[in-house]
């Protein structure tokens, strides 16, 4: 039985651990070769070696997309290989701490070329092979653009703008048959969230906290996010785009307060 996204190609963002790891190999799974574009390339070359268990082929492409040279590199790289790109898949993302008077200039400049420029610059490389093939784009956002907390500017920033980008490429790229859809995950099991636990003294009561923070008791698997960036790639969202799909637990349903009832 031919899996779904069997003949096509995806080039991957922030391919190599955490939410972009996972959507890579979902995506190998169910047929698609890929293209795994990080910095890190010991984890990197890894996550390819259990990609290509799937079935599927993979290269990895050592790249750092906030610059332009490398992404460009990526997709030309990524052409080179499998002659075509069906989808984009940019997950690459950082987390910095600070307010807008505490944040140093550079951190600033780090946060939003990586989250936010790295999506312009690999997308600009990749429309005119995304035009010819129909393909999509699926970018990873956060509930942090929607609501934010305290200390995190320059992080909550960029995922607001993500947003605004991917609207308006899915408008200006739609009578090229290209779909640009977002996915804004609630805390998810990463790389990036052991890092920022790691900066209390107790790691284990961040992630309580974390759990507590989400209606549904819990935590997100890379996979079960990967799973919605996987839908907006295939054919059952040929409709959809410009939308923005929260996987967040139920995180951003409760506002504060609680009506006290009396009996009835």
């Amino acid at each position: 039985m031919q899996k779904e996204f069997t003949g096509k190609t995806a080039l991957v963002t922030g391919g190599a651990m955490g939410i972009g790891k996972a959507v890579a190999l979902l995506l190998s799974e169910r047929g698609a070769d890929i293209a795994v574009v990080d910095k890190s390339a010991e984890i990197g070359i890894k996550t390819v070696e259990e990609i290509k268990q799937t079935g599927s082929e993979a290269v990895f492409i050592n790249a750092d997309v906030s610059v332009s040279d490398d992404a460009s590199r990526a997709v030309e790289e990524t052409i080179k290989r499998f002659g075509r790109i069906d989808i984009v898949s940019n997950n690459a993302g950082i987390q910095r701490y600070g307010t807008v008077e505490s944040t140093p200039e550079n951190e600033w400049d780090e946060v939003m070329n990586v989250n936010l420029k790295s999506v312009y610059l690999i997308c600009r490389s990749a429309v005119p092979h995304l035009k010819k093939t129909k393909g999509c784009i699926v970018n990873m956002t956060s509930v942090q653009a929607f609501a934010t907390q305290r200390n995190v500017a320059v992080y909550t920033t960029s995922k607001h703008a993500l947003i605004g980008l991917t609207r308006s490429m899915a408008l200006d790229f739609a009578r090229d048959g290209i779909r640009v859809n977002c996915v804004a995950p609630g805390t998810t099991d990463t790389p990036m969230l052991k890092w920022a636990a790691s900066l209390d003294q107790n790691p284990e009561a961040v992630y309580e906290m974390c759990r507590q923070m989400h209606p549904l008791g819990r935590i997100a698997s890379p996979k079960e996010v990967a799973e919605v960036a996987a839908f907006l790639a295939s054919d059952k969202a040929s409709f959809v785009t410009g939308a923005v799909y929260s996987v967040d637990g139920g995180l951003l349903l409760p506002i504060g307060g609680e009506p006290k009832i009396k009996d009835q």
